[in-house]
């Protein structure tokens, strides 16, 4: 069992000094609060040992200030990989089709939408819609087949208004 209040009273007694260090490596408040976490975390994990070095300060201050330094090289490297690579290509938005349709399902009582998007979109067999839902095969056939039913009636209709429209 770590000596609770001996780390206490090194953490009371060192984290200020040990924030302005890292403070002062970094520029930024929040990735030197990160690192300093980082760093006694790693001192109250070893603690039965680092209590026992002459100055455990300087040991959490050489580990704060090695994750600083790495997190800072992790945060060069994507910028160098963005430069190299360019931005991610966008993703188109959703057609006419998917919105008419996502629509459509949100009109759905719940059950009815939550049976149709783990069969029609996650694939899932009926038997396990049923697992899932914690609903009879039966009751979720129902869902389905009601479901189906409904959608087609809903996208029948869009699709008249659209005709008008135009």
């Amino acid at each position: 069992m770590p000596d609770v209040d001996g780390f206490d009273e090194f953490y009371r007694g060192s984290r200020q000094r040990l924030l302005g260090f890292v403070y002062v490596l970094t520029g930024d408040l929040a990735e030197a609060q990160d690192a300093v976490q980082e760093a006694y975390i790693r001192a109250w994990q070893r603690w039965s040992t680092v209590s026992g070095y002459d100055d455990p300060e300087a040991w959490v201050r050489v580990v704060a200030s090695r994750v600083a330094v790495s997190r800072w090289r992790s945060l060069r490297s994507r910028a160098r990989a963005y430069l190299r690579h360019g931005p991610t290509e966008s993703v188109p938005g959703p057609g006419t089709d998917t919105v008419e349709v996502v629509a459509a399902l949100r009109r759905l009582p719940e059950e009815q939408r939550t049976a149709i998007a783990l069969y029609y979109l996650l694939g899932m067999p009926v038997a396990e819609v049923a697992r899932q839902t914690a609903a009879p095969v039966g009751t979720v056939k129902a869902r389905l087949s009601r479901g189906r039913t409904a959608l087609a009636g809903l996208l029948a209709v869009s699709e008249l208004e659209e005709a008008a429209d135009a």
